[in-house]
């Protein structure tokens, strides 16, 4: 099967691993200045992007979904695209085409919207379920397969996909398969009293998404995620994540449990969580820390859940499960 790989991101060469803890600082800082009072949510979405992973935004409309997306690409002047996912966007328009050249008489490959560093997929449970399926490929291999010929995707590929949790007419709910994909999901919220009262005051000089400073060029996002990779991590973590894992899958009231996938998700994200603190080595915290964001979306309620809620579960887990005593 046929491999087209795009041209490949020359690192950073000025880049070191002390620069991470500063660069993630100043990217969450620059994005803050757009979404205010959300330092949390944005640190999130920067560990996901050095982790390589997707992130999955789900909250009401008008909290800043879309500017989160918009903002992180400019900070790092990333090429993105934005898909608005609707009922009758096809499959087609999302991988690509190939397409007839008559002059030539040959084929020649349309690339879809999905060929971009960051994606912005707009309302994804609107899309119905074979084209929300075109995505699968895509999240998991960095490729799309168009008549039998595989195409590489440019790195790095971050998807961050939003949806309305309480809009339910006309809408697809992502299936497990799908949510799986997303290394985290996270919640933006409304924002705090004071945080708004600033919102208000600019409003009408505001900054725009295009006039965002640039904190790093693409390059930078190569060598962070390089950095993170770099990040110890003792076997006794490695262990807990796997007693962790254990523990949601022998869970009475869950009907389905931490896969194998979230659980290197667990292991890359604790990884760009720690150097985002400056740390060349996990502690039990990094992980603590995003046990939720990664677990929330993935795990199942059973019928014994009885009232309980997901968040509760995976609180009383992490609450139970022996945490090691050192990192060494």
């Amino acid at each position: 099967m046929a491999r087209q790989a795009m041209a490949p991101t020359t690192p950073d060469t000025h880049f070191s691993d002390s620069r991470f803890s500063e660069l993630f600082e100043a990217v969450v800082s620059n994005v803050s200045r757009l979404l205010r009072g959300k330092r949390d949510v944005i640190s999130l979405a920067v560990v996901c992007l050095a982790a390589e992973g997707h992130l999955l935004i789900e909250d009401v409309p008008g909290v800043g979904k879309t500017t989160l997306a918009k903002a992180l690409a400019r900070s790092f002047n990333l090429p993105w695209q934005r898909i608005q996912f609707t009922p009758d966007l096809l499959p087609a328009d999302l991988t690509g085409v190939n397409v007839y050249d008559r002059d030539s008489r040959t084929f020649s490959f349309r690339p879809g919207a999905i060929f971009s560093n960051v994606v912005l997929g707009d309302e994804i449970n609107r899309a119905s379920p074979k084209t929300q399926a075109a995505l699968l490929e895509a999240m998991e291999e960095r490729q799309v397969t168009v008549d039998r010929q595989t195409y590489l995707l440019p790195a790095p590929f971050l998807v961050m996909a939003t949806q309305n949790p309480t809009e339910y007419e006309g809408t697809y709910p992502l299936p497990e398969s799908q949510l799986d994909r997303f290394l985290l999901r996270v919640r933006i919220g409304y924002p705090e009293r004071s945080a708004e009262l600033t919102m208000l005051d600019d409003d009408a000089g505001g900054a725009a998404v295009p006039e965002l400073p640039v904190v790093a060029g693409p390059a930078a996002v190569t060598t962070m995620i390089e950095a993170a990779r770099r990040v110890h991590v003792a076997d006794s973590l490695k262990g807990y994540i796997v007693d962790l894992a254990e523990r949601t899958r022998r869970h009475p009231a869950l009907d389905l449990g931490m896969s194998p996938r979230a659980a290197l998700g667990l292991l890359r994200a604790s990884r760009a969580q720690a150097a985002s603190a400056g740390r060349t080595y996990v502690i039990p915290d990094d992980i603590k820390a995003l046990v939720s964001p990664i677990l929330e979306h993935r795990l199942v309620l059973s019928v014994d859940a009885g009232s309980r809620r997901v968040e509760e579960v995976i609180a009383e887990i992490v609450g139970t499960v022996p945490v090691p005593v050192t990192h060494g």
